[in-house]
């Protein structure tokens, strides 16, 4: 049941770049009953070892742009390591189970919501980027650093947003730059290492569950796989939708707990 879990996430993941710890927290959560923290720790780890076989292929069709990248690295991996010193030296990993829920609840929310708008979003970065072109193009650099430093600290309480929030800020600022397979690939391989040290600073706090994260891992390396390769065809418009739909009805059920 974990590995079939593990693939539907991992080809959903391929696909779209969105999915990973906005769908696969819920599901440990209210499928498994696995503690929130637990949740948080170990979806991290799988995450980030899930995207690296996305990234190859994603790397290999050139559907990455690897200065983008590095941008958003400069902010949210800093950003991730001070997150989790404040983590482990205030307590606060130890922070009561409902708090995490109702943040992982909120999260999903605004995921879902920057999903169905990423159209309009996409629309006025372009209409900037036309219109005040030089200054649109001089802010840039450091609007991608401060969005890295938000996905950062998001990324290491919740485990969401590396994926999905990553996307969106990446279609508001590079609205002409990344294609909708470049988008993808770019945000996979910005998500692999902010996931990575986030989810080793959990593993850290004993936050990790090592026989459920071999079970994932069965399931989505393949999952991920097959949906990198679809990504670079498909059109992606109706299965963000779909996506929307559910992150915001799990959303609801984590809030409602």
């Amino acid at each position: 049941m974990n590995s079939l879990a593990g693939l539907l996430v991992g080809l959903v993941v391929g696909v779209t770049g969105v999915g990973g710890g906005a769908l696969m927290t819920p599901i440990l959560v209210l499928v498994f009953g696995v503690s929130p923290q637990t949740a948080v720790g170990t979806d991290l780890l799988y995450a980030s070892i899930t995207k690296m076989f996305g990234v190859g292929v994603h790397h290999n069709h050139g559907t990455v742009d690897w200065e983008v990248v590095k941008r958003l690295a400069w902010g949210s991996l800093p950003a991730a390591a001070l997150t989790l010193a404040w983590m482990s030296f205030s307590g606060a990993n130890r922070v009561k189970s409902g708090l995490i829920i109702d943040m992982v609840g909120v999260m999903l929310i605004v995921t879902a919501l920057g999903i169905v708008f990423k159209d309009q979003l996409q629309g006025l970065g372009r209409k900037i980027r036309v219109t005040n072109s030089e200054q649109f193009k001089h802010v840039q650099p450091v609007l991608t650093v401060l969005g890295g430093v938000v996905l950062g600290v998001l990324v290491t309480l919740t485990s969401i947003g590396a994926g999905a929030l990553g996307t969106v800020m990446l279609v508001y600022l590079y609205p002409l730059r990344l294609t909708p397979s470049k988008l993808v690939g770019t945000d996979l391989a910005h998500a692999i290492p902010l996931a990575m040290i986030a989810g080793l600073g959990h593993l850290t706090m004993g936050n990790v569950d090592y026989a459920l994260l071999l079970s994932l891992l069965v399931g989505s390396i393949p999952g991920v796989l097959i949906g990198a390769l679809i990504s670079t065809r498909a059109p992606l418009a109706l299965i963000r939708y779909a996506i929307a739909i559910v992150l915001g009805a799990v959303a609801v059920k984590m809030l409602m707990l």
